[in-house]
């Protein structure tokens, strides 16, 4: 279904509600550049380092697609996505079914759910929705929660330190959205709504974040303009 929910005047700030999660994947495709082929780039790099019955969790796993193309991929994981939008684990549980792949979808706040002996914890686009307050309370847990050897990969938007540079930045990533066929009225429309919600940081906040945490190996293996993938391993 063709994401139109910014086409007409907002009421409220942006939510994972039913109204979203029936677009989802459409939105996802045409608001976050190169994200099948960065989605393929974190999938073909992690199953390398995962060996049968790894427990691989995906926090914020919306409809699904990390894990269900991760589970065709690969062979006798243990699969866990973690969403706290009832309407997004409906979708992924049936997209699950319907490619006939073992994937485990839960419908809880991940910043309470036990997710411990992890060997690799994801996090595309969710981390910017978590308050500043709870964000390297999350990170520490994340650490915590993996094994010796374990991987956390996170995909986050960004804000750039020099003001000119980052204004630059956003208005190309605009034009982008114009190209995937969004009008102005409803980039500003979703804007609006994101205000105060999705709270980027820089790349050097998000790499000090990471090493506060613990993680002491981290490289930066996708990025395109205000968007980055990090890996960061628990050594």
């Amino acid at each position: 279904m063709k994401d139109k929910v910014f086409n007409k005047p907002i009421e409220k700030q942006f939510e994972f509600d039913e109204e979203v999660a029936s677009v989802f994947d459409d939105m996802l495709n045409r608001s976050v550049p190169f994200y099948k082929e960065n989605l393929y780039l974190q999938i073909d790099i992690l199953k390398n380092f995962l060996t049968e019955k790894d427990k691989v969790v995906d926090l914020g796993s919306s409809t699904g697609t990390f894990l269900i193309e991760l589970a065709k991929k690969t062979k006798n994981l243990k699969l866990i996505g973690i969403d706290n939008s009832e309407a997004m684990i409906k979708r992924a549980k049936n997209k699950a079914k319907a490619f006939g792949v073992n994937v485990e979808f839960i419908n809880d706040d991940f910043l309470n759910y036990d997710f411990s002996n992890s060997k690799a914890v994801i996090a595309n686009y969710t981390v910017q929705f978590i308050r500043p307050l709870k964000r390297e309370k999350l990170i520490q847990k994340i650490y915590n929660s993996l094994t010796d050897g374990g991987i956390f990969l996170m995909s986050e938007k960004l804000i750039t330190e020099n003001k000119k540079l980052n204004k630059i930045m956003i208005d190309i990533y605009y034009e982008y959205k114009k190209k995937m066929g969004y009008s102005e009225y409803e980039i500003a429309q979703k804007r609006e709504a994101l205000e105060n919600v999705l709270i980027p940081y820089t790349m050097k906040e998000n790499i000090e974040m990471l090493k506060n945490a613990g993680f002491k190996d981290i490289e930066v293996i996708f990025r395109w303009n205000n968007f980055a993938t990090f890996i960061a391993f628990k050594n």
